[in-house]
């Protein structure tokens, strides 16, 4: 099942960058229009983010400090730091990852999520479902914006 899941992880954030590269304005990425609440330059700041924290900083202890807010009130980012950044979060996944066992997986996440407990297994499933969400939310945002 890691193995698994760390490929997804891969793949769903290479189709992150991919979906970043293919906005042939590079000013598009932070537009909102009339109905959207965050432009796609937000939301793969909170998606590198989110991931950073729950998989970095809470299973694999990288120091990661997340400013939340800041996922959502910076703007013009440049593309290629937000490329190098998802990159950079898929090679801290793949390193926690590694270093997860299968044992692993059944333990409960540190840390409680919507007052819950849960185990590692389910919050690693939230949070690919999570990315996904906000992955199509970008891939229409594009579209919109074009």
């Amino acid at each position: 099942m890691l193995a698994a899941v760390t490929d997804i992880f891969e793949r769903d954030l290479n189709k992150l960058i991919k979906e970043i590269q293919s906005y042939e304005n590079e000013n598009d990425i932070w537009k909102i229009k009339e109905g959207i609440s965050n432009s796609a330059g937000n939301l793969a700041l909170h998606l590198i983010g989110n991931l950073n924290h729950f998989i970095g900083a809470t299973l694999g202890n990288t120091g990661y400090v997340r400013n939340r807010e800041k996922e959502f009130s910076d703007k013009d980012v440049p593309k290629i730091k937000l490329i190098e950044d998802i990159n950079e979060t898929i090679h801290v996944i793949k390193k926690v990852f590694k270093n997860l066992s299968k044992d692993d997986l059944e333990k409960d996440f540190p840390v409680e999520i919507n007052n819950t407990i849960s185990s590692i297994q389910f919050i690693l499933l939230h949070l690919l479902g999570h990315l996904n969400y906000h992955l199509g939310q970008i891939n229409y945002h594009r579209r919109l914006v074009r």
